[in-house]
């Protein structure tokens, strides 16, 4: 999971930046606990930096509207969110209880800016005992105990995948975090391991992996003919029963999609009524994905479909003879384990997180190797497989949804601001 999960170019411009906090009532101060009080069994007022999550959220997004959602939930937690000006909307319901400080600029580099000199004395006045910056970084001289999320090490091990800009800015901000934040969590032990590789590691280091949202990400469609209904609003090609092969992401380097184009048209002869769907926005470097698809000459059975409203993507998924995930490199690879959820068939990359979430209820490939993938595509579309039959991987699949859930999830991050808390206080 990138920083352009988080902060890509789906992402639509907010309203310009006041000068002053737009806030939701404070609690009172008596409820205000401070970081030495706020041990085991206490209620916790955390601040959650939401700041950096687009209008049209993918990746990293999707965990920090997920996390800020169970936090809202729970009896043992006081949050207080930390948004851009002009977002509130999308925020307020997560905390009627609690508190939200709309004050970041809408633009990045002034966010970025903000951030260190100005988010600190705000969660100060807010009386938040821990702060959770989920995207990397965190502010100068944070005045409570910060823990910091990690998504992934590829600024340091690929950094041909990123902006230049970028890969200074998230480097140097990993760099601190591992050194400075009380604790960091990362989404998988692929990435924890990774940080360890490269970085000084003075902080708590705490895995908690995504969940799922299993009452959308299901097998079930929601009634008869809805996702039919759902695929034909998307391209009209989608809704002839089809065998479909589907990718879901930002199209970027660390995705391998021109691999994919390949094996597929490695395929394509054999299967005539196969269509591949391509379903994400553009990314940084995502003129390779075109280059790709125009040089196969197979365009008109490859549906681009751009971004995806977040409610159709499981009826792709559900409708998918399988879901192909041929990234090179991720921090934890969220639409892997929503194909699991829909029952769909996975095929995605040896040695990567995604094989540390689905293990044996995936078909495994090199990462991007063409013709192992050409010969997968081959045998899932003739209705093969490996070894291991369709049904047992899909049962194996529905066993580890059920061990990833968000509920579970947000109870490690709040194990981990307590722990935050009497390694500072």
């Amino acid at each position: 999971m990138s920083a352009d999960a988080v902060e890509g170019t789906q992402a639509t411009q907010a309203t310009p930046a006041a000068p002053a906090a737009q806030a939701a009532p404070a609690a009172p101060a008596a409820q205000r606990h401070t970081a030495q009080s706020q041990g085991d069994g206490e209620t916790l007022r955390v601040a959650l930096d939401v700041s950096a999550v687009p209008d049209r959220p993918v990746g990293a997004g999707h965990y920090i509207l997920q996390l800020a959602g169970q936090l809202s939930q729970r009896p043992d937690v006081d949050l207080v969110l930390c948004s851009r000006v002009g977002d509130q909307d999308r925020w307020v319901p997560l905390v009627p209880a609690g508190q939200l400080l709309a004050a970041a600029p809408a633009a990045r580099p002034l966010r970025l800016v903000w951030e260190q000199l100005r988010l600190g004395p705000l969660v100060a006045s807010s009386g938040a005992a821990v702060l959770h910056g989920p995207h990397y970084t965190m502010p100068r001289r944070p005045p409570v105990p910060s823990v910091v999320t990690i998504h992934d090490l590829s600024f340091f091990e690929s950094p041909e995948w990123h902006e230049r800009s970028k890969v200074l800015l998230f480097r140097r901000a990993i760099t601190r975090a591992a050194r400075e934040a009380a604790v960091v969590v990362c989404p998988s032990q692929v990435t924890a391991d990774a940080l360890r590789r490269w970085c000084q590691v003075d902080a708590e280091v705490v895995v908690a992996p995504h969940g799922v949202d299993a009452t959308r990400f299901r097998p079930e469609e929601p009634t008869p003919g809805a996702d039919a209904s759902r695929l034909a609003q998307i391209d009209l090609r989608l809704a002839g029963g089809r065998p479909l092969l589907v990718f879901v992401g930002t199209l970027e380097p660390r995705k391998d999609v021109p691999t994919l184009v390949a094996a597929f048209s490695a395929v394509a002869s054999r299967h005539p009524d196969a269509f591949l769907v391509l379903a994400g926005g553009r990314g940084w470097g995502a003129d390779a994905v075109e280059a790709a698809v125009v040089s196969s000459g197979l365009g008109r059975r490859i549906v681009r479909t751009g971004y995806v409203d977040d409610e159709a993507i499981p009826a792709l998924l559900r409708s998918a003879t399988a879901v192909v995930y041929p990234s090179l490199y991720e921090g934890f690879g969220l639409p892997a384990l929503e194909a699991l959820a829909c029952g769909s068939p996975l095929v995605t990359t040896k040695g990567t997180a995604m094989e540390e979430v689905a293990g044996a209820s995936a078909l495994l490939v090199p990462p991007g190797d063409v013709g192992a993938l050409a010969e997968v595509l081959d045998g899932v579309l003739d209705g093969l497989g490996d070894d291991r039959s369709a049904s047992e991987r899909r049962s194996l699949g529905f066993d580890i949804v059920e061990r990833h859930t968000w509920k579970r999830s947000a109870e490690i991050h709040v194990a981990a601001y307590r722990t935050a808390i009497r390694r500072q206080g």
